[in-house]
């Protein structure tokens, strides 16, 4: 990715920051109070959920890989167990109420500017909930592992995949 050039301002002084060549990397900093921004990498928590040889997934309404199937997912809020937030995030697309079981897997690799750096994958089990598409999706359905729709994402890619 290139660099950080959205940040113009010290966010501590207000002072206009310069971009220079600091701890390995093309930063801004602040001349005037000498602070460095270092960028936190943003954070997705999916689950995926098995019943006999099927999966559920859920279709994309928005861009990125609009109309194409991925895990229910979705960005950790700052402060938010990454377990709680694949529940979360998984009762907001599919209207289940789920419980972690175990971390399956972690990715990393940004795949597109908005996207996150590192996706933690949790195996999951249905609680109780009513199948509903909300959120950032307008479907949500079972698929059997050897006849899944086309997928968004390399990560998702990587779990069914396997």
């Amino acid at each position: 990715m290139a660099h950080d050039n959205f940040i113009k301002f010290c966010p501590r002084c207000g002072a206009q920051v310069k971009y220079e060549e600091k701890f390995g990397k093309l930063r801004p900093v602040c001349r005037q109070c000498d602070w460095i921004y270092f960028q936190d990498p943003k954070v997705a928590a999916a689950v995926l959920i098995e019943e006999q040889s099927r999966v559920l997934l859920v279709r994309r309404a928005n861009e990125p890989f609009r109309g194409l199937w991925t895990l229910p997912a979705g960005f950790v809020n700052g402060g938010e167990d990454p377990a709680n937030a694949a529940e979360r995030e998984c009762l907001e697309e599919t209207g289940l109420n789920v419980h972690v079981k175990r971390v399956l897997e972690i990715i990393s690799g940004r795949e597109h500017e908005r996207g996150a750096d590192f996706i933690i994958v949790y195996l999951a089990e249905v609680i109780n909930g009513e199948l509903t598409p909300a959120d950032d999706a307008d479907a949500v359905e079972w698929f059997d592992r050897d006849n899944l729709p086309p997928l968004a994402f390399k990560a998702t890619q990587k779990v069914l995949l396997k």
